[in-house]
């Protein structure tokens, strides 16, 4: 399935699809890590082959949400930045919510990569309401932490 996104910036507006939102969100966690973000890097995080990313790469540019320099990378543009920060932070969120429900990691970055493309923005805002919540008082996650079967496998 092709999932597309109607994102809205600069008062226009830019179907993106998951394989997009996942390539910007790719390219900014690299960038966060190194300060750079080169092709071989950025095959690295998602698990591709340098050849399909420079192939995106190549898309990203000519859409206006990254420069890509051969040979070099890539670099966000403001509004591939903008983008790709939207979408970790619903990452971010996501995840963190699932570990605080006591989910593992691995499943939760998972189900994280997922469903950061299915929600609507204000779910994910709620759902960072109650992160918040869960954080500050440490007696809830201790509550679920008691009622969580164990994890088999």
């Amino acid at each position: 399935m092709n999932y597309k996104r109607r994102v809205r910036h600069r008062g226009c507006a830019k179907n993106l699809s998951r394989r997009v939102e996942d390539y910007l969100e790719a390219i900014l966690n690299v960038t966060l890590e190194k300060g750079y973000a080169r092709t071989k890097d950025v095959a690295c995080e998602l698990d591709l082959s340098p050849s399909s990313v420079v192939e995106m790469f190549r898309k990203l540019d000519d859409m206006g949400l990254v420069e890509y320099r051969r040979y070099e990378g890539v670099v966000l543009e403001p509004a591939g930045r903008e983008i790709a920060e939207a979408i970790k932070f619903r990452h971010d969120t996501l995840k963190e919510f699932l570990m605080a429900i006591h989910v593992p990691e691995k499943i939760a970055n998972s189900d994280a990569c997922y469903m950061e493309h299915e929600l609507h923005p204000k779910t994910i805002h709620q759902i960072r309401l109650l992160v918040e919540v869960m954080q500050s008082d440490p007696g809830i996650s201790e509550r679920i932490r008691r009622n969580t079967p164990r994890w088999e496998g």
